[in-house]
């Protein structure tokens, strides 16, 4: 469901935004109203759009670090001794740590973007804004997971060799028992060893597998924290768009019934008008009766005083 939005807003932006550069135009706060009006409302935005661009500053750090991870897990399978693996793992660490505090930091900085903010224009600036913030870190997560996701899988092809190396005819099972065990396979690999007739290229690739799962079990508690992170942020969407369904709703209904008042009303004029074009029917008819009465009363006094005449 969370891919799905996120899929859904990536179009939304790339249809708004078409290169970056016209992105971070259309995305630059309005110009300040001149004759200073509004001003509090106007500092409020203006803080809300630093804060939006710094964020967007932190997402740019954010997917540079991811960069550089790809890079460093890169570099410790292709370490060719234990000093250079060990640095790797040290430096991978190092910056893992400082990345997952980069990422927890943008999720609470976003979510805190996250309230009412009243209605108008103001609002739907804001809406786009948040939106578009959002779009951006979540889609660095995903890389993030993917990178994650692609070096964990070339982790355990290394392992499965390297455990081979110790047991040629080893099953698909023993190669996946040592690939998930918790310990790096310490006991399996030490009953292989036993039996192994090259006991020295078996120790180096039993440190190796060790080394390796280190790096492995911090994949996988990196991989759990990105999706938790995902999800919140997707949940986060949910809510958003959920709130938003709610206010069309509501929306929908009041012009439900404005559009019965207005027919109403035009009823009301229909009824109002017809019932004075009768009232003028009645008054000239009234009228023509009264003239009529008066001629007659006119005629019928004259007529009389004549014939007295």
């Amino acid at each position: 469901m969370g891919r799905d939005r996120l899929a859904a807003l990536r179009a939304q932006r790339q249809g708004a935004a078409p290169d970056a550069g016209q992105g971070a135009y259309e995305m630059q706060p309005p110009p300040a109203d001149g004759n200073g009006t509004n001003g509090a409302a106007a500092d409020a935005l203006s803080a809300f759009y630093a804060e939006t661009s710094a964020i967007q500053d932190s997402i740019q750090q954010f997917d540079a670090n991811v960069t550089r991870i790809a890079d460093l897990h890169s570099r410790s399978l292709n370490a060719l001794d234990d000093a250079a693996t060990q640095a790797n793992i040290a430096q991978l660490d190092s910056l893992t740590n400082e990345t997952r505090q980069l990422s927890n930091g943008l999720a609470n900085r976003i979510q805190a973007l996250e309230r009412p903010a009243g209605a108008g224009q103001d609002a739907q600036i804001r809406k786009n804004r948040i939106d578009f913030v959002r779009t951006k870190f979540m889609t660095t997560l995903q890389r993030y997971q993917d990178v994650e996701r692609q070096y964990r899988q070339q982790y355990r092809q290394r392992v499965e060799r390297q455990f081979k190396i110790v047991k040629p005819d080893a099953t698909p099972d023993e190669v996946a028992a040592v690939v998930n065990d918790d310990q790096g396979g310490g006991q399996i690999f030490a009953q292989a060893l036993t039996s192994s007739t090259r006991y020295g290229d078996s120790r180096v690739a039993y440190k190796e597998v060790q080394e390796r799962h280190q790096e492995l079990r911090m994949i996988e508690q990196t991989l759990g924290e990105l999706a938790q992170l995902f999800n919140d942020m997707a949940t986060l969407l949910n809510e958003q768009e959920e709130k938003i369904d709610a206010i069309e709703t509501q929306a929908a209904g009041v012009t439900h019934d404005t559009e019965g008042g207005l027919k109403h009303t035009e009823v009301a004029v229909k009824h109002a008008r017809s019932a004075r074009r009768k009232r003028w029917y009645c008054f000239f008819l009234t009228l023509v009766i009264i003239l009529a009465a008066v001629g007659i009363g006119v005629g019928v006094y004259f007529g009389q005083k004549h014939n007295s005449s």
